[in-house]
């Protein structure tokens, strides 16, 4: 008797069948959507396959919205997965915004979330205020005294700034510059000591918050020292430096006066040698004058005479100087 594998084959279509229709469509999250009242078709959850969406991502933050009573789009959730935001995190920020009573919509909150800020936190930070140090501060009194502060700045989230709006870095630098501002300000570093209250006052009136995503609530100062005397430090260093100015000078003067020393000797030694010269040119010009009869003998013995004594005298003088 002949096998028969008509049987077979249709039993190997359905199974593959069966297994096409299980790998597009999640059943168990269909029927998960369909017990939370969540209205999500068959075709629905094809065509988020073919999109290459995953269906827990979309259906399930669905689901968690219609919990809590949002009314949420299945397309706009899809669209902001497509566009690479966090479904999952934008549906959060608007259960806790809802819970809270805080106006938040969806297109806000993913707006915030596709520009890489944290949506969820931010709606947290709108309840529970959060709390920034500064790092040390340091400013100069007009006393010419230092003075260390560090602050700590309470802030809450403006979601309405988020978008555009500057982050903690720029909170921190405004309130180290009016800090500084505000201390530089002081007659003395004691005045500060004194108030420090006066500098979160100060610092508080300027509107720091201006063009930032928070609104800053309070500027408390956490510590203040006192640090170096910078007026003395400036003070000793001028000093200093004119120290160090009028010894160039000095020493400039110094070899200036050797140079001019020098000169002087080389101007002397020119001179003696042209003494020297015109010394010898002597001998031979009084020979001359006795060939040409012009100097006589008797002329001759007078003027050695008078060289002779005029040479007795200097050393007379010398010997009376020692």
């Amino acid at each position: 008797m002949p096998f028969n594998l008509g049987p077979l084959i249709i039993i190997a279509i359905v199974v593959i069948v069966l297994i096409i229709f299980f790998r597009f469509i999640p059943v168990a999250l269909w029927i998960s959507a369909l017990a939370a009242n969540v209205k999500v078709g068959v075709w629905t959850l094809v065509g988020m396959r073919l999109r290459r969406v995953v269906p827990s991502r979309i259906v399930n933050p669905m689901i968690k919205a219609q919990k809590a009573g949002l009314e949420l789009s299945i397309n706009k959730l899809e669209a902001h997965y497509l566009a690479g935001g966090n479904v999952d995190r934008v549906v959060n920020s608007l259960v806790a915004a809802h819970r809270a009573g805080i106006p938040l919509e969806f297109e806000r909150a993913a707006a915030i979330d596709l520009a890489g800020r944290d949506v969820l936190e931010a709606v947290q930070m709108s309840v529970n205020p959060k709390v920034i140090e500064t790092p040390i501060i340091a400013a100069v009194a007009k006393d010419g005294i230092e003075v260390r502060a560090k602050a700590k700045v309470t802030v809450r989230a403006n979601i309405d700034r988020l978008v555009g709006g500057a982050g903690e870095q720029t909170v921190i630098a405004r309130v180290g510059e009016g800090v500084v501002t505000t201390i530089g300000s002081a007659e003395t570093h004691e005045e500060v000591l004194e108030n420090p209250d006066k500098i979160s006052q100060t610092v508080l009136n300027k509107g720091l918050e201006a063009g930032t995503a928070f609104e800053i609530l309070s500027i408390d100062i956490a510590d203040v020292d006192v640090g170096r005397n910078i007026g003395a430090q400036l003070q000793t260093d001028q000093a200093e430096a004119d120290k160090k100015i009028a010894q160039a000078k000095a020493e400039e003067r110094r070899a200036m006066a050797i140079a001019n020393e020098q000169e002087m000797k080389a101007r002397t030694q020119e001179m003696r040698a042209k003494v020297v010269e015109a010394e010898a040119e002597v001998p031979m010009a009084m020979a001359a004058a006795l060939r040409e009869g012009k100097l006589g003998v008797m002329d001759y013995y007078n003027m050695q005479n008078v060289i002779s004594d005029t040479r007795m005298r200097d050393s007379i003088a010398g010997d009376e100087k020692k």
